[in-house]
């Protein structure tokens, strides 16, 4: 008989009764609770998050910042009621507390009392991070905990970034007030470069009028030391005729009554004295005629000078080109050369008021000289004129006591215009001194403020000026410079998908495994026939394909209609799922007929190898050593990574290789069952008398 014969009359015997046929509709719907029920068990969980208790505390008091409101707290608490994350119950922090101990709420969210203030703090001088508080209990659920990480990161950066945009864009607007300031200083030192441009060129034309001021104080000084000297002589001669003219005077009025023999007596000596007298009042006359001519010339020379530096100061000072100290020097300069103005009119003056003394002085010094000069001529003779002589003596001496007195008032008033003169000198060098320094320095000033000007300009064009649109483009960048762009190449719609490669495998070797508790693995018929081993293998093989065949149709049918798994490549997967089912019935049935009873425990002992070590949840590179070691050698392992590309896409590859591995492994899982067979075809003790049976 053949193998599908055989086959068919194995499955003939669940038609035989209610309880076969009961069986067999278990063993077909029983992929559906390892599939199916554990699938729809957890097939979107984080849609339905919404449900989660979740305590929320806001016990944030809000802040100000710049004149302006913040409630950063309540933001977030009203985005978060906004949202479908969570079950939201605002409580105390005590509530809050206690539900997350008791388990009432799986984790809570607190914003503390000082959340807002230390969110405005990043404008300030003592800048702080504000902190969300999340508290959890794994004790409730490990997950939620999990998940509440993630969901909290995100609360956290949205937080985060909203304080940052207030931050950046307060740094903008300041360098936009940075650069209008900066600029407007740029303009203000161009107007100081303008400014100082004109103080040099006033400090240059001070400097200049220094110069000549300089030159006509020091003619000044050297004629008023020459009338000084001039009038020293003068004094020194006016005294002396002064004094010759008195004691000619004593003498002729003291000795008048006797005078007469006396000039008989003394002729020569009288005319010698006279003839003295005449040659003093030549030489008075002489000196009295150059400080006639010579003071005139001096007090126009001074007068010229305190001009000019009254000029330069009115034009340099008090329009303020000249700094403070420089206006100072040259007030000084002015009102010593309007003093020494002053000194050179007075001394004019007095010439001028005493013109008619002098001249007559003149006058008299040569009517003196005459006269002595008759004198001396006619000394033999005074005898005979003394009545007259003594009368002229007397005028003679009344006249120089007024033009001695006349010349020391001179010789006084010179002295003090020339002291005058000196100092006006050596202060007029100072200034011009001082003058050229300042033009040096304004010089320097000049090329300096140009180029603080440059730099200005240079710096305001170098620092942003941002508008309102640019300001908020950049803050929205550098508040979150850093954006994930996703982008899924097959993304599964939900958890179940995700997980659907994983279960399936499972119920399916769960399936076969339960299916050969009621099938035997090698036919007795065929066995007790003598049937050829491989014969034997495949009577025993195809009954569980066939059962696993329906098994996958139900299974695949109720996760694709009823619970909503849906597949990039469902026929595809269908198809794959019919090979791994054959595969597994191959490896079933071999543990169970190498083994005996025994390979029921060995089938359920690689089960468990085969779900740790195929990464159908976490990926096997997070695993253990072991799993690593023993995942490319178990053939869930490459019926996980094709399923994941047949449901939810990619390339086919993986696919391929699982094929062939799936094939390999059915082709030697029967090649093992039939040499079992022809084992199993010689009786021994074992057999009659196995140690296990199950």
């Amino acid at each position: 008989m053949r193998s599908p014969k055989l086959a068919a009359l194995e499955l003939r015997r669940f038609g035989r009764g209610k309880l076969p046929r009961a069986a067999l509709v278990a063993l077909l719907l029983l992929p559906l609770l390892y599939g199916a029920l554990y699938l729809w068990s957890f097939w979107d969980p984080y849609g339905r998050l919404d449900r989660i208790p979740v305590a929320l505390v806001n016990d944030d008091r809000g802040a100000t910042a710049d004149g302006k409101k913040l409630s950063a707290g309540d933001d977030i608490t009203e985005g978060l009621r906004d949202s479908e994350v969570f079950d939201w119950h605002e409580v105390s922090a005590a509530q809050a507390r206690a539900g997350v101990e008791d388990g009432t709420y799986y984790l809570s969210l607190t914003m503390p009392a000082d959340f807002s203030r230390r969110i405005a703090s990043s404008a300030g001088d003592s800048p702080e991070t504000g902190a969300l508080q999340v508290r959890t209990n794994d004790a409730n659920n490990y997950i939620v905990g999990q998940i509440s990480r993630t969901v909290f990161s995100e609360v956290r950066t949205a937080a985060s970034t909203k304080a940052s945009r207030s931050f950046l864009d307060k740094m903008f607007i300041s360098f936009s007030d940075i650069h209008g300031a900066t600029a407007e200083a740029a303009d203000g030192a161009d107007d100081l470069t303008g400014g100082i441009g004109k103080a040099e060129k006033g400090s240059k034309d001070l400097a200049d009028g220094l110069k000549d001021a300089k030159k006509g104080s020091g003619k000044l000084s050297k004629g008023l030391k020459k009338l000084d000297s001039g009038a020293g002589d003068l004094q020194d001669g006016s005294q002396q005729v002064a004094d010759g003219t008195q004691a000619l005077a004593d003498k002729v009025n003291g000795f008048a009554g006797n005078l007469g023999p006396f000039l008989e007596d003394n002729e020569k000596t009288i005319g010698d004295t006279a003839q003295l007298v005449a040659d003093s009042a030549e030489v008075v006359d002489s000196h009295l005629e150059t400080l006639v001519k010579t003071a005139p010339t001096a007090a126009e020379g001074a007068h010229t000078a305190a001009d000019t530096l009254a000029a330069v100061y009115l034009a340099r000072c008090e329009d303020q080109i000249l700094a403070d100290p420089a206006c100072t020097d040259l007030k000084k300069a002015r009102d010593s050369a309007a003093d020494v103005a002053t000194v050179a009119d007075d001394v004019n003056t007095l010439i001028t008021d005493q013109d008619g003394d002098l001249k007559t002085l003149r006058t008299h010094l040569g009517t003196l000289q005459e006269q002595a000069q008759a004198l001396a001529d006619h000394a033999p003779y005074l005898s005979e004129d003394l009545d007259d002589a003594v009368e002229k003596v007397n005028a003679l001496n009344t006249g120089a006591a007024k033009v001695a007195k006349g010349a020391k008032k001179l010789h006084t008033g010179l002295g003090t215009a020339d002291t005058g003169a000196g100092d006006l000198n050596e202060g007029v060098g100072r200034l011009k001194t001082g003058a050229e320094d300042l033009n040096g320095g304004m010089f320097k000033l000049v090329d300096g403020s140009g180029k603080l000007a440059g730099g200005l300009h240079d710096g305001a064009a170098r620092i942003p000026d941002y508008d309102e649109d640019a300001r908020d483009a950049r803050t929205a960048v550098m508040a979150d410079p850093v954006q994930l762009v996703s982008r899924d190449l097959h993304k599964a719609p939900n958890y179940g998908t995700g997980f659907a490669p994983y279960f399936i495998p499972l119920s399916l070797w769960v399936g076969a495994m339960v299916a050969y508790m009621l099938i035997a693995p090698m036919n007795r018929r065929a066995l007790a026939a003598g049937a050829s081993a491989w014969r034997i293998a495949l009577a025993g093989w195809l009954p569980v394909v066939a059962i696993g065949v329906l098994q996958t149709t139900a299974l695949m049918a109720v996760l694709h209609w009823a619970i909503g798994l849906e597949m990039a490549r469902a026929a595809g997967t269908v198809g794959f799922l019919f090979l791994v089912t054959a595969c597994f019935a191959a490896l079933v049935q071999w543990l169970n007929a190498r083994f005996g009873a025994a390979g029921r425990i060995l089938v359920l002992a690689l089960l468990m190898l085969q779900l740790t070590s195929a990464g159908g949840t976490y990926p096997v590179q997070t695993s253990p050593g072991f799993f690593n070691a023993i995942h490319p050698y178990l053939p869930m392992s490459y019926v996980v990574e094709a399923l994941r590309r047949l449901i939810t896409g990619g390339g086919l590859e993986p696919v391929g290789y699982a094929c062939a591995v799936l094939v390999a492994f059915t082709a030697g899982a029967l090649a093992l069952t039939a040499l079992s067979a022809r084992r199993r075809q010689v009786w021994t003790l074992d057999r009659l008398h196995p140690e296990l049976s199950l």
